[in-house]
């Protein structure tokens, strides 16, 4: 056991003239406690003076005042003397107890729940700072507040160095801060509830926004992949389409170099049998032969032979790389257009079912009633936005849509049957 704690334990319920435990205790006015026998020595040692003074805080009283037992205060030292109970250093002790000021371990904790006096006294759970409970310039508890300082006082503090402040007691001071404690709590704790709801938000926008880029990203790769595929599927259109006249432009020149070679062969051999025919000596030979000579075919003329430029195709590459310049400012202004989009991403998040009547008025609108389709017991007015139950029956042209129940008629903006409820 800690000297410390058992020393506030006799000091307690000790006697300040004798400096032993309290026998038949008495509390003079002032409210400090003495053993009877004690107090009455020290007084009559005063009854001269006719002025009687507490030993311990020096208060005076001008007449002798009564002495009564406080069986109270008796009882309780009884009980100390009976268990020889002590105080428990704070880390060995299960409570501490406010109006001992001392700790307890659990044995000697047991009359606190068992003795009557000790029943009424503030347990709490255990600390070592019980000694600052104790004013240090009256070595009382200090059971009061001084709201004008904002200090804990005891009583003789209150009636002298703290006279005519704001003195409370300290339980009563203690109520006010644990209901602004209570309340500070709540705020915060609202804090706490509106911060987890952004976070919420949050993780609910950053999952959206996730979401949303991982199908913008899907969705663009897809688009993309598909012009990719248009673009090869028509660079393959314009590579068969080239081969295609490649193929028209060779057989034609084929064709005309064949013509124009068997044109050359029958040529050199006609040249052939006149070179042979003038070499001839006999000339009525040479005139025989000259008249049996066969005529020569007709010419191809050089018009119809249509040689063109070595370099034909470069319009079709003139145009594809203009086609590839098109592209390529439609490239770079939807770049900078989808930049922009980018940039300016808004996600939407899902908003909450609407569950007052100021929440569903944000999705009100004004209906137009179909004069087609109403009972002929109901009244249009206002422009068709009005109904009214009418005594007798109104004229409308014949519909096959019109309702024979007066509490039926058509929306036209919505495009549903609505059920008014029409009360008389």
């Amino acid at each position: 056991m800690a000297q410390k704690g058992v020393e506030l334990e006799r000091e307690s319920f000790s006697c300040s003239i004798c400096l032993d435990l309290l026998t038949d205790p008495v509390t003079i006015p002032c409210g400090h406690s003495y053993c009877m026998s004690c107090i009455k020595t020290h007084w009559d040692k005063e009854d001269e003076k006719r002025i009687y003074s507490c030993p311990q805080c020096r208060q005076t009283f001008t007449l002798r005042p009564v002495l009564v037992k406080n069986t109270m205060l008796a009882d309780l030292v009884e009980q100390l003397k009976k268990t020889g109970l002590q105080a428990a250093p704070a880390d060995h002790s299960v409570k501490s107890c406010l109006v001992c000021l001392a700790s307890y371990c659990e044995k000697h904790l047991q009359p606190h729940y068992d003795a009557a006096p000790l029943k009424k006294h503030k347990l709490v759970d255990p600390t070592k700072k019980l000694q600052e409970n104790i004013c240090s310039r009256h070595d009382e508890v200090m059971k009061m507040f001084c709201r004008t300082d904002q200090q804990c006082i005891c009583y003789l503090c209150s009636v002298d160095e703290h006279k005519g402040h704001d003195t409370v007691s300290a339980a009563a001071e203690r109520t006010e801060r644990q209901r602004e404690l209570e309340l500070s709590r709540q705020q915060i704790q609202q804090r706490v509830q509106d911060r987890e709801k952004d976070v919420k938000l949050l993780q609910q926008e950053l999952e959206a926004v996730n979401g949303s880029a991982d199908k913008a990203v899907e969705d663009s790769e897809k688009i993309f992949t598909e012009m990719i595929r248009l673009v090869e599927k028509r660079s393959s259109d314009v590579k068969q389409q080239i081969r295609s006249q490649q193929e028209t432009e060779v057989s034609r020149v084929k064709d005309l170099q064949e013509k124009l070679e068997q044109e050359i062969t029958e040529l050199k051999r006609k040249d052939a049998e006149l070179k042979q025919l003038s070499h001839t000596e006999d000339h009525n030979q040479f005139l025989h032969n000259c008249h049996s000579l066969s005529p020569l075919s007709p010419s191809t003329h050089s018009s119809s032979i249509n040689i063109r430029p070595l370099r034909s195709f470069e319009a079709v590459t003139a145009a594809v790389s203009e086609v590839r310049g098109r592209l390529q400012d439609v490239l770079t202004e939807s770049e900078t257009n989808i930049s922009l989009k980018v940039t300016q991403v808004d996600v939407l998040l899902p908003q909450p079912e609407p569950k007052t009547r100021e929440e569903f008025l944000r999705y009100s609108q004004e209906i137009t009633l179909d004069p087609n389709t109403v009972n002929t017991d109901l009244l249009l007015s206002k422009g068709n936005r009005k109904v009214t139950l009418m005594t007798e029956e109104q004229v409308y042209s014949s519909h096959p849509g019109r309702f024979t129940y007066y509490c039926q008629k058509h929306d036209l903006l919505f495009l549903f049957t609505v059920h008014v409820n029409i009360f008389l």
